[in-house]
């Protein structure tokens, strides 16, 4: 007997108060639904990073707005989507990182989406800017060939 599809909603401010709420709801859906300990923790992980990303770059602090983080399983996958309202950019032109080298450098911060690609099975980034900006986080229930930085635009996908 097939699972239906189950979908969850968590709609907050975009500030970082609220990231432990966020990562207690996906910790809590991931778990409840049978994923592994550690599967739940790189769904938490990539979920806050992308959910960092839109609290440090889609808003200023006079126009500081929400962000909606939509969680749909079945019995194949689960998907988290990282949406907000804000400025949008391009994923296209975030680079894989040479880890040596960034270490070597000493810089902080800029390794959330490489981090998200490693983690998760897919990744897919959609964004109309001030309209609607969207990152979907894909991880299966059995392992499947990584597939991330597909685009879509304007309902067409870029891949």
């Amino acid at each position: 007997m097939s699972e239906k599809k189950k979908k969850y909603l968590i709609v907050t401010p975009s500030i970082s108060e609220f990231l432990e709420i966020i990562r207690d709801f996906i910790k809590k859906i991931a778990s409840n639904v049978g994923f592994i300990e550690e599967d739940v923790y790189k769904i938490q992980l990539s979920v806050d990073e992308a959910c960092t990303n839109v609290i440090n770059h889609a808003y200023d602090e006079i126009t500081r707005s929400v962000m909606r983080v939509e969680v749909k399983v079945d019995e194949e996958k689960l998907d988290v989507s990282v949406i907000d309202y804000g400025r949008g950019f391009e994923p296209n032109i975030i680079k894989s990182r040479n880890m040596r080298e960034y270490l070597k450098e000493y810089k902080r911060g800029g390794l959330g989406i490489h981090l998200i690609k490693k983690l998760m099975d897919e990744v897919k980034f959609s964004d109309t800017p001030f309209k609607k900006n969207k990152i979907t986080m894909t991880i299966y229930r059995t392992p499947k060939k990584k597939k991330y930085n597909s685009r879509v635009e304007n309902g067409t996908s870029t891949e």
